[in-house]
C-alpha cells in the first residue's frame, strides 16, 4: 500500500499589507525588508478556522471528493480560534466532516508533523482511507506592530492536502526533532505578542534544519541529487539559501511563496506546495523533499516519493 496526496488546496485573507504601509507605521522601508527577509508583502486579517474552511475544501474540489469520503481531520496550527475547543472541530463543522479531528501544535513545523501522523494511521490495520491534513495559522493577530523585528516578517493563511491510500506515492522517510531548551528563543505567551531573538533563530533554524535534511536524506538512501522539488518553510529567504548552500540543494529546485505572504507558519509547506503544484512538477515518481522548523524549538523533513 501506498499514499498520496489527491489534492492541495489555499486560501489567504483578500487584505493584503505591503512593505511600503508598514513604512507608514515604523522605523523601516520596503528595500530594508526585501534585503533582509525576501518579504514584499503578506495577507492579513485571517481567521484560522475561516481559512482552514475555505483551504480544507479547495483541497477536495482538487481531489474532487465531497466530505464525506474524509475519514480524518488533522489540523496543524499555533494560533487557535480559542484556548478549547481545538479548532480543528471548527473546521470539521464548517467543511461538513463525519470524523474524527484533532489538533498539532508543532508550530512552524506543524504541517510535516501533521503529515507523519496522518500517515502512521493510515499505516495502520483499518486505519482511515483518507486524511485532510491542514494547516492554518493567523499570527497577525499575534505581532506586535510596533515591534519591527517581527511585524515585518508574518501574515495569515493556510494550505490543506487530501492524502489517500493509493498505488502511487510513498513516504520514504522522516526526521522530526525538538530542543524545548531554545523555547526562549521564539515564543509567544497567553494574551501577549510574539518574541523572537532573531539572530538567534535564523542561526539555531539553519543548523537544525541542515542536520535534519542529511539526516532524512540519509535514511532514504539518497543523496541531494536524486531530489527533484524542495518545499522549504518559507521564514526568510536568507534562510533557505543558507540550507540550500549547506545541503548541496540548487535553489532553482526550491518553489518559493516568501516574496507575497511572508511567514505564514505552519501554512507554508502547503502554500509552496501548491507553487509547485502549479509549475507542474509534481510529477508521479518525483523526489519531494520538505523541511520545516519552528517554536519550541522544533523541525521536521519528509522525503516523499510522488
Amino acid at each position: 500500500m501506498a499514499i498520496r496526496i489527491a489534492g492541495i488546496g489555499t486560501a489567504l485573507p483578500s487584505k493584503v499589507l505591503t512593505n511600503d504601509d508598514l513604512a507608514q507605521i515604523m522605523d523601516t522601508s520596503d528595500e530594508w525588508i526585501r534585503e533582509r527577509a525576501g518579504i514584499a508583502s503578506r495577507h492579513v486579517g485571517g481567521l484560522t478556522s475561516e481559512m482552514g474552511v475555505e483551504a480544507g475544501n479547495n483541497a477536495l474540489k482538487a481531489a474532487d471528493l465531497t466530505p464525506d469520503a474524509i475519514d480524518l481531520l488533522v489540523l496543524s496550527t499555533s494560533s487557535p480560534d480559542q484556548r478549547f475547543p481545538g479548532t480543528s472541530a471548527q473546521i470539521h463543522a464548517g467543511i461538513g466532516l463525519d470524523c474524527g479531528a484533532f489538533d498539532v501544535n508543532a508550530a512552524c513545523a506543524g504541517f510535516a508533523y501533521g503529515y507523519v501522523a496522518a500517515y502512521g494511521m493510515m499505516m495502520l490495520p483499518g486505519g482511515p482511507d483518507r486524511v485532510l491534513n491542514i494547516g492554518s495559522d493567523a499570527l497577525s493577530t499575534l505581532v506586535d506592530w510596533e515591534d519591527r523585528g517581527t511585524a515585518i516578517l508574518f501574515g495569515d493563511g493556510a494550505g490543506a492536502c487530501v492524502m489517500e491510500r493509493h498505488d502511487q506515492g510513498e513516504l520514504l522517510a522522516f526526521d522530526l526533532g525538538a530542543d524545548g531548551n531554545l523555547a526562549p528563543i521564539l515564543y509567544c505567551e497567553h494574551g501577549d505578542t510574539i518574541h523572537m531573538a532573531g539572530r538567534e533563530v535564523f542561526k539555531r533554524a539553519v543548523r537544525a534544519v541542515t542536520a535534519s535534511i542529511k539526516t532524512a536524506l540519509g535514511q532514504a538512501g539518497l543523496t541531494p541529487d536524486d531530489v527533484d522539488v524542495v518545499l522549504l518553510h518559507q521564514a526568510n529567504i536568507r534562510i533557505i539559501e543558507a540550507v540550500c548552500a549547506r545541503t548541496s540543494l540548487p535553489m532553482s529546485k526550491t518553489h518559493n511563496v516568501l516574496e507575497t505572504t511572508g511567514n505564514t507558519s505552519t501554512a507554508t509547506i502547503p502554500l509552496a506546495m501548491e507553487r509547485a503544484e502549479s509549475a507542474g512538477v509534481l510529477e508521479p515518481g518525483k523526489i519531494v523533499l520538505m523541511s520545516g522548523f519552528g517554536a519550541g524549538m522544533t523541525w521536521a523533513t519528509l522525503v516523499v516519493r510522488w
